[in-house]
């Protein structure tokens, strides 16, 4: 477990890949290295670094207000920090102009935090959206009821195709917003607070679709949350967003072990 380590992600940085399991080199499909931002006399990001490897469940944990939806939107270009490099995908981010930056966003699947689906627009209907917002990587496609079903029965929801937004549940619309993250295949997706809101049984749902999800098309995914149990379960490493830096990294069961009374505060009931 490492506490405040620049030194060890700057390290980590400089090879770009991470030992797996199995033994095999992971590649790093993003590296953000000593980013900060502030807004006037608010230090959010005080020389934040963090490297999410190639197929890895990473999750970030913070209390509210502690700069996690900052460092997600520097990270996708929706805003620039104050300094520090940002890589995604070997490009870095700054150096893109707006064309670059949107292909590179095709990409990058995002699930936020409230589903945002198109209220006046059917299943099938939102899951379309990104097909015509990104045809450079699909192309013209004629007939998108097949793109459209596989990605429904990827998260169990081929029923829901003809139905709005408000006949679904929580649930299904954090489904169906996860089926509309699949419809563009991305190598990443980003995980805005998947299980908020959400009762323990269709939490413990949406967790395992994830992980589904992970297994079967390999992605690099970015999990934020406050669920302590969402992270046991999803993290294959955590870090703990403390203070504007990466105060602490490890796997779920080094930190809950860690006597450190900041790091102890996220683990306490």
């Amino acid at each position: 477990m490492n506490y405040n380590m620049e030194k060890d992600t700057t390290n980590i940085q400089a090879k770009g890949f991470k030992k797996s399991k199995n033994g095999t080199e992971r590649k790093a499909v993003i590296r953000i290295k000593n980013v900060i931002k502030s807004f006037g006399d608010n230090h959010v990001l005080n020389g934040f670094n963090m490297v999410l490897y190639e197929g890895e469940n990473l999750v970030v944990m913070g209390k509210s207000g502690s700069g996690k939806s900052v460092m997600i939107k520097c990270l996708v270009g929706l805003m620039a920090p104050d300094s520090g490099y940002i890589e995604v995908m070997g490009k870095e981010i700054s150096t893109l102009n707006r064309q670059t930056l949107d292909e590179l966003r095709s990409e990058i699947g995002f699930l936020f935090q409230g589903s945002a689906l198109y209220d006046s627009m059917t299943v099938r209907e939102n899951l379309e959206f990104p097909m015509r917002r990104h045809k450079e990587k699909l192309g013209f496609v004629q007939d998108t009821t097949p793109l459209v079903m596989e990605a429904l029965e990827n998260v169990g929801l081929a029923h829901t195709i003809d139905l709005m937004p408000e006949e679904l549940s929580g649930g299904m619309k954090r489904r169906v917003a996860l089926a509309r993250t699949l419809i563009l295949k991305p190598k990443i997706i980003l995980y805005d607070e998947p299980t908020s809101g959400l009762d323990p049984i269709t939490a413990k749902e949406i967790i395992e679709l994830m992980r589904s999800i992970q297994r079967k098309y390999g992605t690099s995914s970015l999990i934020i949350t406050h669920d302590v149990d969402c992270a046991r379960v999803i993290s294959e490493r955590m870090i703990l967003l403390v203070d504007g830096i990466n105060y602490a990294e490890g796997t779920y069961a080094e930190l809950s072990a860690s006597r450190d009374p900041k790091v102890e505060a996220f683990f306490k009931k």
